[in-house]
């Protein structure tokens, strides 16, 4: 499994306890940025991480900002990209089993180390339930195709 990470300046402590989490998981993990504590633009590491997501050159992403609103926005943008913003456990597990979310986004100003890593886990380990969720998600790829084509 190739998955990417991305985090601004106000990501980047929870950031590294995730990169962390994903390499004892036994994870190829690309860090697509930021790398010190430097002040940055945020769309910057988003768009990074969700082209790499959009074209399928990483199966899943994880981006991180102060409260994750900003990164989710941005991820949200791209073809194919469902990012879920998620705050507690049964968000990161709604997220894959009834929205299959490729790109997780958490806050690193909102979350402790040990509560993003359980989330993290949790959703690396859920599955994607699909039946009534796939036609959702079919929606979403057909309104996503509509707006891609200026049918809208």
């Amino acid at each position: 499994m190739r998955i990417v990470i991305g985090s601004d300046h106000g990501g980047l402590e929870l950031k590294s306890a995730v990169n962390e989490l994903l390499q004892q998981r036994g994870m190829t993990v690309s860090d697509l940025g930021t790398d010190n504590d430097d002040s940055v633009d945020y769309p910057d590491f988003a768009e990074r991480v969700a082209i790499a997501v959009s074209r399928l050159e990483a199966d899943l992403g994880i981006l991180i900002c102060g409260t994750g609103i900003g990164m989710s926005i941005v991820a949200n943008k791209f073809p194919k990209v469902r990012a879920a913003l998620v705050t507690d456990e049964f968000m990161a597990q709604m997220a894959k089993e009834h929205n299959d979310a490729n790109i997780l986004v958490l806050g690193g100003r909102v979350l402790t180390a040990e509560r993003a890593c359980r989330m993290v886990n949790i959703w690396l380990d859920a599955i994607y339930e699909g039946g009534r969720h796939q036609r959702r998600l079919d929606k979403i790829a057909r309104i996503e195709d509509d707006v891609r084509n200026e049918r809208i």
